[in-house]
């Protein structure tokens, strides 16, 4: 019974601290203009509904799986939901976001975007992408256009 009052009161105590770092970003590598929001939308909500949320400003929280490798102007953040991600795109320079963020935490404020591409913008972008990748890319294998929610970049903190 003791050992489980232990194992009880070591969880709680974990959970409380993660807790309680969770929103303590202010040593966190800061990007862009400062973060003024204070509530988190998970990216799960945001590509439930995406339309719903176009336009509107949020912050967003994940781990960082993919960045720019030309001019760190995009990253990628995973989804609190399997297998989703959300990218976040600047102008090139406006803020660049460092390589080394690959696999760190970041919270990211911006603004909710829809793209309506179309299949012949989508054609010549995969078909860059592979290039730049070294890849071989078929544009017949491309039967439509897509529709590609992201956020406009407004200001970002890593845990670097």
């Amino acid at each position: 019974m003791r050992a489980h009052k232990l194992t009880t009161l070591f969880i709680f105590l974990l959970t409380a601290g993660l807790l309680f770092a969770s929103n303590d970003y202010s040593k966190w590598k800061s990007l862009g203009k400062p973060i003024t929001i204070k509530k988190v939308t998970k990216i799960s909500t945001i590509l439930a509904n995406p339309d719903t949320w176009v336009g509107k400003t949020v912050l967003v929280k994940g781990r960082v799986v993919d960045v720019c490798k030309k001019r760190g102007c995009w990253m990628e953040i995973a989804s609190d939901k399997d297998f989703q991600t959300i990218k976040v795109k600047v102008k090139d320079g406006e803020i660049v976001f460092p390589l080394k963020a690959r696999g760190k935490m970041a919270v990211v404020q911006g603004v909710v975007e829809k793209l309506n591409i179309s299949r012949e913008q989508w054609i010549k972008h995969l078909a860059k992408e592979a290039k730049e990748e070294g890849k071989t890319f078929n544009p017949d294998s491309v039967k439509a256009g897509i529709i590609i929610y992201r956020l406009k970049g407004i200001g970002a903190k890593i845990d670097m």
